[in-house]
């Protein structure tokens, strides 16, 4: 459904990325991959905001690759220079998505919801930003630097990211003034991400179809109030 296409950093740099595009777009939304990298199931997830309105970029993080295993997965991650992928390829995707027209939203999963919490604080430009289930360390996040409105939705079993984080990251989110709406969900890390089922899922990994569909129902409403217009 989507195609490549490749926009500027605001350091001058280009990043290559997965463009869908809404037939009638409501708004746009950069969409932060999982520590997998580009898949086909992050595509499948900016295919979807596309469907129900929602032109969607996901940025190449990791400049081509990706994997299926955790192992290598980790390694990619801690490759990754999280401030730098958060000011300017998270930055620049917003920058070339408001160029565009409309107003843009900002979301991500697991690693991804770590990279929306840290994008919001260095992309002024953001409107409104949904965190799924990740968050970076509290000290690298300067919440009064969030302007945007904040959704998020975390998981009460989560073993990768937990609860106890969420109620810190929340209590600095309120003590900013940030505009939070937090959703609680008795499910586990992963719950959004229907290949993280079976055989080969990772243990602490569990999709769940019924909260998946509430915290969608929830985002695109979110969304569709925030950055329509």
């Amino acid at each position: 459904m989507g195609n490549v296409v490749q926009f500027k950093r605001p350091d001058g740099g280009s990043v290559n990325g997965y463009l869908a595009e809404a037939d009638k777009a409501v708004g746009s939304v950069v969409v932060i991959q999982e520590w997998w990298g580009i898949n086909d199931q992050i595509r499948g997830v900016a295919d979807r905001f596309a469907n129900a309105g929602f032109t969607a970029l996901v940025p190449d993080l990791y400049r081509g690759k990706s994997t299926v295993e955790a192992e290598e997965a980790h390694h990619l991650m801690t490759g990754l220079n999280f401030g730098d992928a958060a000011s300017q390829d998270v930055r620049g995707a917003v920058q070339y998505l408001k160029a565009r027209g409309g107003k843009v939203g900002v979301t991500g999963y697991c690693m991804g919801g770590a990279l929306t919490v840290l994008g919001l604080t260095m992309a002024p430009e953001a409107d409104a930003g949904v965190v799924w289930y990740g968050y970076p360390p509290l000290e690298y996040v300067d919440a009064s630097k969030i302007k945007a409105p904040v959704m998020a939705h975390w998981a009460t079993q989560d073993e990768a990211f937990a609860i106890a984080g969420v109620d810190a990251l929340e209590e600095k989110l309120r003590g900013a003034g940030v505009r939070y709406e937090g959703h609680r969900y008795l499910a586990h890390h992963a719950f959004a991400n229907e290949t993280a089922q079976g055989p080969g899922r990772i243990p602490i990994t569990q999709y769940d179809a019924v909260w998946a569909q509430l915290a969608w129902d929830r985002t695109l409403r979110f969304f569709g109030k925030e950055l329509a217009g």
